[in-house]
């Protein structure tokens, strides 16, 4: 049986008794499926975090022990209800499902490990809160990588950067060129247009119910400048990501250590 994709699912149940210890770590990609505008597909960002989980392990698998679990494609996406494709779970659901997944991994593995690799925005602020329920219910140490902003590559892009826009598409190039329709990219974007994005999305003082179908915040369904995409901001973005993501690895480990 093949090992060396380090992939957790192909594992037989007796190479998960022998393979997997307490200083594994598991690494789950969480994605979403919604809409990313007429260039991108549904499932974008489960690509992305797939991707990105892909990447980790080919960095670091064998020097820190990681495997890889396979993505998560349903998340909260509200945010774009109504919008061809797009498939949201509740909050109620999405907690479940990674309670759930949290609880067999510990009731059947030795890794006492996690990272989740969240490729969906709208995912980030029920897992800021859920991961204190999994480290005190389960006794893991966890932590959430947000590939995008884990790097510390700037866009350039003179308008907020949020959904499908530069830094998303030019992250797909890197890691899935193939599913980026470039013939379909939108034009440079209308004087005054995304005008509301900052107060309506950004605001740190404010949490709104957004629509990514609303005209004040999104062009076809894109807050940010898809046509400035390339792939080599694409690739710098990705390399710095990966790169920063090592000590968040080892010290997820450390916190387990400094737990037990």
């Amino acid at each position: 049986m093949k090992t060396d994709a380090r992939d957790y699912t192909a594992l037989s149940r007796e190479q998960v008794r022998e393979l997997v210890g307490r200083d594994s770590i598991i690494c789950l990609p969480l994605g979403s499926t919604e809409q990313h505008g007429p260039h991108l597909p549904i499932e974008t960002d489960s690509v992305l975090a797939g991707g990105f989980t892909d990447r980790l392990v080919a960095a670091y698998g064998e020097q820190l022990d990681l495997w890889r679990l396979p993505t998560v494609p349903f998340g909260l996406s509200r945010e774009h209800a109504g919008s061809p494709g797009t498939i949201s779970l509740t909050v109620a659901t999405y907690c479940a499902t990674l309670h759930g997944i949290v609880a067999g991994l510990v009731e059947s593995s030795a890794s006492r490990n996690l990272a989740l690799v969240n490729g969906h925005g709208g995912n980030r602020g029920v897992l800021e809160a859920l991961v204190y329920e999994l480290q005190s219910t389960y006794g893991v140490s966890v932590a959430v990588l947000h590939p995008t902003a884990l790097s510390s590559v700037k866009s350039g892009s003179a308008w907020p950067e949020v959904h499908g826009g530069k830094s998303e598409t030019s992250v797909m190039m890197e890691l899935a060129p193939h599913l980026v329709d470039v013939s379909l990219l939108p034009g440079a974007l209308p004087e005054g247009a995304q005008p509301d994005v900052r107060a309506k999305i950004l605001d740190r003082g404010v949490t709104w119910p957004w629509k990514s179908g609303d005209s004040r915040l999104s062009t076809d369904g894109i807050i940010g400048d898809a046509a400035a995409a390339t792939p080599e901001l694409g690739r710098e973005i990705v390399s710095d990501a990966v790169q920063r993501a090592e000590s968040v690895l080892t010290q997820i480990v450390a916190e387990q250590h400094r737990g037990s």
